[in-house]
């Protein structure tokens, strides 16, 4: 079992780009718009955080890298260029590493996909969020279908590896309107779909409509409904859900969330970026013009630096891990952290819910029927947080 911070474990790198034309009215992401952006700044300050993070993690190889956002696509390719120079430079890359970038399906950013491509992007994750333009209106997007269809076509001929994600659960989408939504989406034989049910997220500006009553979302037992339509729709197609969230086909799962969800190293930069080296968790500056402050005063833009408790960081584990089809190792959890294979889950209320989770040796995952309890289920197993000493 690898040690914490095991050089022969790969690492992965998350790089944040805050900036967006617009804020959508669901999304609670650390995403900002600005009417300007100094580029040049924010390359060196990226260039600089990034440094930063390859000398508190020498002797590392990176496995993936993630441009998130915000809208990643928005930035110039020289600036992707960069970093990925200084990330290949500081650490080396395997010689199979994914490297990530979301990419809103407007014209304007699909344009930059051949150049993107050219500079080492394999893999797209594209916002398409809906096939259907009053859908994408209700969700605040900038683009039409026809738009996204046609970025999407561009990003297939780009890029090695395309994924792009949908948001269902919309108010007064039926089944069978989801269902043809789906069938659509399925045909045009990407490798990876996010599918992701609407939630309406504290802060945002349909969680103010929400609470005036101006929108309501389908209910549980028609989410419920939905939910188990679209794995069965995927799985039949031949790329079944191997997250809770995300579908593949075999072999074409998303390398660097599963990084997060195995609970393995990642290095995070840019504003609010998160990392977990080890034993600490990494937090960066939230707001822009923060970050970018702090990068000029220290070289990185870290605002918090915290140790983890082993307990904490075997919680971390389980909640993630249990989140994978293919759940998790225990013993590996256990000797990863230090906490004691005993205390890490509720034995007796595992086995008061077998059709929902079961436990096979040291394996333990939810079952298909158990992953739309997930929340329920999650607090009831798992014990590692409630351990004080071992």
């Amino acid at each position: 079992m690898p040690s914490d911070n095991e050089p022969s474990e790969d690492l992965a790198l998350y790089v944040h780009w805050p900036f967006c034309v617009s804020k959508c009215p669901y999304c609670d992401f650390n995403s900002h718009v600005r009417a300007e952006v100094d580029q040049a700044a924010w390359r060196t300050a990226l260039l600089a955080d990034l440094a930063h993070e390859a000398a508190v993690l020498p002797g590392r190889r990176l496995g993936s890298i993630f441009f998130g956002g915000g809208t990643p696509s928005l930035m110039p390719p020289a600036t992707v260029a960069a970093v990925l120079d200084e990330a290949e430079r500081a650490w080396g890359f395997a010689p199979n590493i994914e490297i990530t970038l979301e990419a809103n399906p407007s014209s304007v950013e699909a344009a930059r996909f051949a150049d993107l491509a050219a500079v080492g992007v394999n893999r797209v994750s594209l916002g398409l969020q809906a096939l259907d333009d009053a859908a994408l209106a209700f969700l605040g997007r900038a683009h039409n279908v026809a738009e996204g269809l046609g970025a999407l076509d561009v990003a297939q001929r780009a890029f090695d590896r395309v994924s792009f994600d949908l948001i269902y659960a919309r108010p007064g989408q039926s089944v069978a309107a989801w269902e043809a939504e789906l069938v659509r989406a399925l045909s045009f034989g990407t490798e990876h779909l996010s599918l992701y049910q609407l939630t309406i997220e504290p802060g945002t500006r349909f969680a103010t409509e929400a609470a005036a009553g101006r929108l309501v979302i389908p209910d549980a037992d028609m989410g419920a409904d939905l939910f188990e339509a679209t794995r069965a729709m995927t799985a039949a197609a031949g790329i079944p859900a191997y997250e809770i969230s995300n579908h593949a086909r075999a072999g074409a799962e998303s390398r660097h969330n599963l990084t997060y969800w195995r609970y393995r190293d990642y290095a995070g930069i840019g504003p609010g970026a998160h990392g977990r080296r080890g034993r600490c968790a990494t937090v960066r500056h939230r707001k822009p013009e923060n970050w970018l402050n702090a990068v000029a005063r220290n070289r990185h833009g870290l605002q918090s630096e915290e140790p983890l408790s082993p307990e904490t960081r075997a919680t971390e584990a389980l909640l993630m891990g249990l989140r994978l089809r293919e759940g998790v190792d225990l013993a590996w959890i256990a000797g990863r952290t230090g906490v004691p294979l005993h205390a890490l889950v509720d034995d007796t209320a595992v086995a008061r819910i077998p059709d929902l989770i079961r436990r096979d040796g040291d394996r333990l995952r939810v079952t298909e029927a158990g992953m739309l309890l997930l929340d329920a289920i999650l607090p009831e197993v798992v014990r590692a947080g409630e351990v004080v000493s071992a």
